[in-house]
């Protein structure tokens, strides 16, 4: 870690893998102190999709090792995790879609440059239009994800961002791609607190219909997703999870000591 940003509570282990219990405004607020310490910080986020990718990739586990927040984007993670004893509760669901409209509203405030790259050519545009509508005074530039991440595209990318000098770099390109890039270019970009947001910009930019909030405070959001994209997300909802169950099994006998 590059600053000391103090949260509430110790680290958490939960399904394998290990989080901050952040409420959206405690993420705001470490936000707001690493941009005023410089240098660079990952807030991180794990679901139940990245919690399966960790035991298939050792880049995915040194990612999460490295971030310096970890919010938990999956309010079944959190009820698994109050059923197992630990401190958490629906107030540390921390999301894109929950927080978004106190981070541009904060992020405006601050005067926080802002730099989103990811998502397909034309969308990064039409999301910063409809940001800016309602945040105008922010500093917002974008970037499509769609080039190569390892060549001279890669290079062009970052002299962008150098240029731009962003206090903020939101990546969305979905995992575990986004979290590679991060992993790869964030000491090359060497100041910025980096967000994996995966399709913030989809939804910002009205490509991808996000789920209505009262279905994400229930923790139903994965199955809007889930009739809106059976084809893309079936093997992620209904197969995936059964590879947490060894973690599972963990966290019982964890909490039967406890």
């Amino acid at each position: 870690m590059e600053h000391a940003v103090v949260i509430p509570s110790p680290r958490l282990r939960i399904l394998g893998g290990e989080v901050d219990p952040l409420t959206p405004d405690s993420m705001l607020a470490a936000t707001e102190a690493f941009v005023a310490g410089g240098g660079t910080a990952v807030i991180a986020n794990h679901n139940a999709h990245s919690l399966a990718l960790l035991r298939q990739s050792a880049a995915m586990r040194a990612f999460f090792d490295d971030a310096d927040l970890v919010q938990i984007d999956s309010l079944p993670m959190i009820l698994w995790g109050r059923l197992m004893g630990q401190p958490v509760g629906r107030e540390h669901r921390s999301t894109y879609l929950d927080w978004r409209e106190a981070f541009w509203a904060r992020a405006a405030e601050c005067g926080w440059r802002v730099f989103h790259v990811g998502g397909a050519p034309g969308v990064g545009a039409k999301a910063r239009e409809a940001i800016l509508a309602r945040h105008p005074t922010l500093t917002l530039a974008e970037h499509h994800g769609f080039f190569n991440v390892e060549g001279l595209e890669n290079h062009a990318v970052l002299r962008r961002i150098a240029e731009f000098g962003p206090d903020i770099i939101l990546v969305g390109m979905g995992m575990p791609r986004q979290e590679a890039w991060i992993a790869a270019n964030r000491h090359r970009i060497g100041r910025g607190v980096f967000f994996p947001v995966g399709a913030a910009f989809d939804y910002e930019a009205g490509v991808q219909p996000p789920a209505p909030r009262w279905m994400g405070r229930a923790g139903l959001e994965w199955l809007f997703r889930l009739v809106s994209q059976p084809g893309r997300l079936a093997w992620r909802y209904l197969v995936e999870p059964w590879s947490l169950t060894p973690a599972m099994l963990a966290d019982l006998r964890a909490a039967a000591r406890r």
